[in-house]
């Protein structure tokens, strides 16, 4: 008898869910928006519940658009954003905030900064593998904060998962954690023998982070089977309780794993390719035999997805995040739905057409209104936009959407020119996320980086990798690796359009001049 799949993909304001067969061929797609509450500046948080909501309307979605029996679902997988879920030593949710219902400080919250740094000033050898600078971003600055200025609920909390570990505890009641998520958020050294360092933990005032976050000594491979479906969960998913439950990933790490797994295995294949995840933010990722450290880079992590194979990763806090940003305050933009940008991109293409390249070409953005992840390791860095008017007009806005984009793509090449600085001649992107619906962006990716183009034909890279991960759970495959050979998605390529370069060249001098002047400007303040 046939068996499937299911892979549940969360991202910060939706969970998706498909149903693939043991060849990689998606035969139905379901997606619920999530709840993203921001009560401050810096600040962000989730309710899991209402996460766990989202992902069983999905998942009951994507079984009605296959027409598959629900029986015949023989495991699932979760990939979710770096997002950190506090639970009590009861499993029930405990606030991270003000509001009781919300239990989890989103991926992009920046409470933490101050934590963060205090990690970075220890100098302690962890540091190596996050670039050398601890991000806001990670989980142990959070847990700091959490108990310093939380500390009633710091007392009470029994768990603490990443968002990808929650799911797989709320399906299948496994306290068991990914080699992925504690590896690449929690600073798990997985090339070691004693992976967690509790000298760092002692330092930096969490002395009783494993205990408190119910962590175990060692991870489970992605793709390791954690258990069947609980009564309950079952029956929220509509799927059989004996439905097994894989080790899942970081939804970033699960792209990477969908559109370039099978590569990465042959270092020959790899030689010269990264992997741009790119969806409310972006990750550069390199996937190599041997490990590649970078300063501002986050790694190397050994095998967070394949055993072998260790990932550096590059990224941009706000992409997706930032256009939806420059919709939304702009006095032409509004809310910023999928046919608002649609909109803008198609009288961005009328503009070009008529004023040609010169179109915009006296705006120029630096992205960083969320902080610079790489390869400046600068989380308090700001945006900046030079070359302003008066214009209010939807044109206007269209100017300075255009302009925007490119200054992520410059922002793309920055990370791309670090990484063949230190020795990996980055000429190929793999591109899978969210950003391959944006015509600009793409086309930018390819024109403004000078690298040739990779994506999916059916362009759910993260749930390609997440189902690989399912597979190998259900047994479908031995290994992960077989799964990533077995089901790689169908490809389609773009290359860059050489009579631009001389354009985005100059562009990309602009670009690197604007964050030299940055940094002069602070240093005056």
């Amino acid at each position: 008898m046939p068996k499937w799949v299911c892979a549940v993909d969360v991202g910060t304001r939706s969970a998706r869910a498909g149903i693939f067969d043991a060849g990689g061929v998606l035969l139905g797609r379901g997606e619920h928006p999530v709840t993203l509450h921001e009560p401050a500046p810096g600040r962000a948080e989730h309710s899991s519940e209402d996460i766990w909501l989202a992902v069983c309307a999905a998942v009951r979605q994507a079984k009605r658009a296959s027409g598959i029996a629900a029986e015949e679902i023989v495991g699932i997988a979760f990939d979710a954003t770096c997002s950190l879920v506090v639970r009590g030593a009861d499993g029930r949710p405990m606030p991270v905030g003000d509001a009781p219902d919300r239990d989890t400080i989103a991926w992009l919250d920046h409470r933490a900064m101050a934590e963060a740094a205090e990690c970075t000033a220890t100098g302690h050898p962890v540091l190596k593998f996050v670039g050398g600078v601890m991000s806001p971003e990670m989980q142990i600055p959070k847990a700091m904060w959490l108990k310093r200025h939380l500390p009633g609920i710091w007392e009470r909390t029994g768990l603490l998962f990443d968002l990808a570990d929650f799911l797989t505890w709320r399906s299948s009641g496994s306290t068991a954690r990914s080699l992925c998520t504690t590896t690449c958020k929690w600073t798990f050294l997985a090339h070691e023998a004693e992976g967690w360092r509790q000298d760092f933990l002692d330092l930096v005032g969490v002395p009783d982070l494993l205990d408190k976050a119910g962590l175990p000594a060692r991870p489970s491979p992605v793709g390791a089977d954690l258990g069947p479906l609980t009564v309950q969960a079952a029956a929220d998913l509509g799927l059989p309780q004996n439905c097994r439950v894989a080790a899942g990933m970081v939804d970033a790490f699960a792209g990477a794993l969908g559109v370039f797994g099978w590569r990465a295995l042959d270092a020959q294949a790899s030689a010269g390719r990264a992997i741009l995840v790119a969806g409310t933010s972006s990750c550069v990722m390199a996937m190599q035999h041997q490990p590649l450290r970078l300063a501002g880079f986050w790694g190397p992590y050994s095998g967070p997805t394949l055993p072998g194979v260790w990932m550096t990763e590059g990224g941009q806090s706000a992409t997706g995040a930032l256009l939806d940003h420059i919709v939304k305050v702009h006095g032409a933009g509004g809310e910023p739905p999928a046919e608002r940008h649609r909109a803008i991109a198609a009288r961005v293409a009328e503009l070009r057409a008529a004023e040609g390249e010169d179109f915009g070409r006296r705006l120029h953005v630096l992205p960083d209104f969320h902080g610079n992840r790489s390869p400046l390791a600068e989380p308090a860095a700001l945006g900046v936009i030079s070359g302003l008017s008066l214009d209010a007009s939807f044109d206007g806005l269209c100017r300075l959407y255009w302009r925007t984009c490119v200054g992520i793509a410059l922002g793309v090449r920055q990370i791309v020119e670090a990484m063949r600085v230190a020795g990996q001649p980055v000429d190929t992107l793999h591109v899978t996320g969210g950003h391959t619906k944006n015509p600009l962006l793409m086309e930018l990716y390819a024109d403004a980086t000078g690298c040739r183009l990779v994506e999916p034909a059916l362009d759910e890279g993260v749930l390609f990798g997440t189902a690989m991960a399912a597979a190998t759970g259900a047994g479908l495959f031995e290994t992960l690796a077989a799964a990533a050979l077995a089901m790689r998605p169908r490809e389609r390529e773009r290359s860059p359009d050489p009579s631009l370069r001389a354009a985005y060249d100059r562009d990309y001098r602009i670009f690197l001049e604007m964050q030299r002047q940055r940094r002069v400007i602070e240093g005056m303040g």
